[in-house]
């Protein structure tokens, strides 16, 4: 990249500034989150032994990494529409971003019945193996849900305390998106439930869970805390595109990736009958995968050699450069410098192809 940035007072920063900016007050971001919960860890540790065990999950989780994807769309919105890299404002809203984003993660894998998180045992089967190793009353597997729905609940909580400390012009987007993904996590379990051959229903799933609240809101709340709501409408478009790419990413590695590199199990999507555009479009081509989902005695493998044979992932791969090229056609033009508009096409790529 060898074009420069300008920030409002017309200072030049050297190529790929804009990147190393992100990373920098990504670093600020980690820091709130740790002393948020360690605050918070201080306030409950002298009440009870007990009071403590939500915080210390949500740090674990915090702790153990992640993409912090939208924390980096939240700042990057925020410093391409002109925002101050200083502002303590910007970095509470992308540390709510992250703290919304462990709630659902917890939430998810309740859902999901998923084992493992980033590599370690999730919130509620580390907990129900807790129970079952103590002995205590009632049923475990209940225990540890009930726990994981506490803790994330508590997550969310501690979200909205986050982005109380960003200005109020962050607050109706705020709004929006919480509301807009507890309503997106509603439809997918009930599509799930359904699992009937719906793509348009799968694409406006994948838009409202996954599009909006990954990509296109965060960079509207930095946006918002730069005082620049004008640029929705440009990054309504990007969002919306590259947000849709990166679910049908996830889609891919869920059913062909290594849980090794995903941190959690392979194949969730088939297992919990998830309707994926992945799968939508391939049950569409080949009745028998239905059966090969929802019979038990077919392996994981058998389906995946089925969706290979429908041409389908190529077909997904193709569409998620579509998506990639439309959200760069719509900052083309905005009222964006070309540092921005290269670094946000860069973010694109990334997040459509996992790449660092």
């Amino acid at each position: 990249m060898t074009t420069q940035v300008t920030s409002r007072s017309g200072t030049g920063r050297e190529p790929a500034a804009a990147r190393r900016t992100v990373e920098e007050l990504l670093r600020r971001v980690e820091d709130e989150l740790r002393a948020f919960l360690s605050a918070e860890r201080d306030v409950w540790a002298g009440v009870d032994e007990r009071a403590v065990v939500a915080v210390d999950a949500l740090a674990d989780l915090v702790a153990s990494g992640g993409k912090r994807i939208r924390p980096a769309f939240c700042l990057a919105g925020h410093l391409a529409a002109g925002g101050e890299r200083d502002d303590p404002g910007i970095v509470a809203a992308a540390a709510a971003l992250e703290m919304l984003h462990v709630s659902a993660l917890v939430h998810d894998d309740v859902f999901d019945a998923s084992s493992r998180r980033r590599g370690m045992p999730t919130v509620h089967a580390k907990h129900s193996a807790l129970h079952r190793r103590h002995g205590w009353q009632g049923e475990s597997r209940r225990f540890g849900e009930s726990v994981a729905v506490l803790v994330g609940d508590l997550a969310l909580v501690y979200a909205d305390q986050l982005m109380s400390r960003a200005p109020s012009t962050a607050v109706p987007v705020w709004n929006t998106l919480r509301s807009e993904l507890m309503i997106g996590q509603y439809m997918d379990v009930a599509a799930a439930a359904e699992f009937s051959v719906d793509p348009r229903l799968s694409r406006l799933i994948a838009l409202v869970k996954s599009g909006h609240y990954t990509i296109h809101r965060p960079l509207v709340v930095g946006a918002a805390v730069a005082g620049r709501s004008e640029l929705a409408p440009v990054f309504r478009q990007y969002g919306e595109a590259v947000g849709e790419a990166f679910q049908l990413r996830d889609d891919l590695l869920d059913a062909f990736g290594d849980s090794a590199d995903t941190g959690k199990p392979a194949g969730l999507d088939f297992t919990q009958h998830k309707m994926t555009l992945l799968l939508g479009w391939a049950m569409q081509r080949d009745e028998h995968i239905r059966g090969l989902i929802t019979e038990p005695h077919h392996t994981p493998a058998e389906v995946r050699r089925r969706l290979l044979d429908t041409k389908v992932p190529a077909d997904v791969e193709a569409h998620i450069a579509d998506l990639v090229e439309q959200g760069r056609k719509a900052i083309a033009d905005a009222p964006l410098s070309p540092a921005w508009r290269n670094e946000l096409t860069d973010m694109a790529l990334r997040v459509a192809y996992r790449s660092t």
